[in-house]
């Protein structure tokens, strides 16, 4: 018997079966009303680090931007390092100014690295004493003062905040703006930074033009002493084979050779010519040209032998080697004879790059004087000082209650 079937108990609880929602009803809810939001401790502690830690230190970053920090003005100018185009003389010597000139790429990177550097932040302090200026409003304005007593170290942090760089590699165009709190003072900086970066150059190019003579000279010398050894070895060779030219002994030989072969010929001919003459094949005169012939084919092979033999000595050397030595010896000569050429054209163009400037500092934009006060950027500042607050305290607020709700 099933469950179904099975009869119910008087007195039992009969379970109630589920309805179907009603469609089209409204259900009337008693619900007790909430009751008005109230200020708790946590509320007030978040509002409290919300008065302290945004809006008291906003406000007082306000106050000292506006009403403490001193105006900074700024001088602008611009300048790259260019070199002479070379002149036809140049492209007639095959491209030597390469070896006599650097690029102006390189210089601007070293102008670049030397503009930032602690040796002309010294020169500086001791040509316009940087020290005094960028610490007199010190007990104003600490934050973008400069300390009294600050050392070599601590000028050269300064003068990284005070002297902006702006540098193209592609272009080689180098940009500044010096900051100071006097107009004039930042157009004197910019100005001093531009005569000591004319100074560098100038030292760049000195170097350059000495060690261009030096290297000149010393690869004459070189070449003067390989062309001086190789002749000296030619001579020797001569004086010692007792030949003054191998190629004309050569052409003479093979005018020997020529002739004979000319002779061997017309003796031919005349044979030809005698055994259709006579009839009597035992005629002297046929065994007198045949003889002749026979003797000329002898010195023929002979002279042959001669160039190609071991046998045959010239000089204490047989003929080949003979001649390839001489070879060799003329080749050594002429290599050095045009090495000497192009070192004595590199020593002329050296010494007429010493009498000109390859380099020089090119100023695009002079520098400029200021005649509105542009720094501190105070709204950038209060700006990013405002958003920075905000995102700590809120992120403060976010630990906090990540942390209670974890209670």
């Amino acid at each position: 018997m099933t469950d179904a079937a099975q009869p119910v108990a008087l007195g039992s609880s009969v379970p109630k079966m589920p309805q179907a929602p009603t469609i089209g009803r409204r259900i009337r809810v008693n619900a007790t009303p909430a009751s008005p939001a109230r200020m708790r401790k946590r509320h007030w502690g978040i509002l409290a680090s919300l008065v302290l830690l945004v809006i008291a230190p906003f406000a007082a970053v306000t106050y000292y931007l506006y009403w403490v920090s001193v105006d900074q003005y700024a001088s602008g100018t611009g300048f790259t390092v260019r070199q002479n185009e070379a002149g036809a003389a140049t492209d007639v010597l095959g491209g030597l100014a390469a070896f006599t000139g650097g690029g102006g790429q390189a210089d601007a990177d070293i102008l670049f690295e030397f503009i930032a550097s602690q040796e002309i932040v010294q020169r500086l302090d001791a040509q316009l004493d940087l020290v005094a200026h960028y610490s007199a409003p010190y007990a104003d304005d600490p934050a973008f003062a400069l300390s009294p007593d600050a050392t070599i170290e601590g000028l050269v942090d300064h003068w990284q905040r005070i002297v902006r760089i702006s540098y193209s590699q592609s272009s080689g165009l180098i940009e500044l703006r010096v900051l100071a709190f006097d107009p004039q003072m930042a157009r004197d900086i910019a100005r001093a930074i531009i005569t000591e970066s004319q100074a560098l150059v100038n030292g760049l190019n000195g170097t350059a033009r000495a060690d261009a003579m030096r290297f000149a000279e010393q690869d004459l010398d070189a070449a003067l002493t390989r062309l001086r050894t190789a002749r000296e070895a030619l001579t020797e060779f001569r004086t010692r084979t007792q030949i003054v030219d191998p190629e004309s002994d050569l052409q003479g030989r093979m005018g020997v050779l020529n002739n004979l072969q000319q002779q061997l010929a017309e003796s031919l001919v005349e044979n030809d010519l005698l055994s259709e003459n006579t009839g009597n094949p035992n005629d002297p005169r046929l065994r007198q040209s045949a003889q002749r012939i026979d003797v000329i084919r002898e010195r023929i092979l002979r002279e042959r032998e001669n160039f190609t033999s071991a046998d045959v000595q010239v000089g204490g050397m047989d003929y080949p080697t003979l001649i390839a030595e001489f070879e060799g010896l003329v080749v050594d000569r002429e290599y050095a004879q045009e090495s000497y050429r192009a070192a004595l054209a590199g020593l002329d163009l050296a010494r007429t790059n010493t009498t000109r400037q390859s380099r020089y500092l090119a100023v695009y934009i002079q520098p400029t004087l200021p005649e509105m006060a542009e720094f501190p950027r105070r709204d950038a500042i209060l700006g990013l000082a405002g958003l920075f607050l905000v995102l700590g305290w809120s992120i403060l607020a976010l630990v906090y209650y990540s942390i209670r709700d974890r209670q």
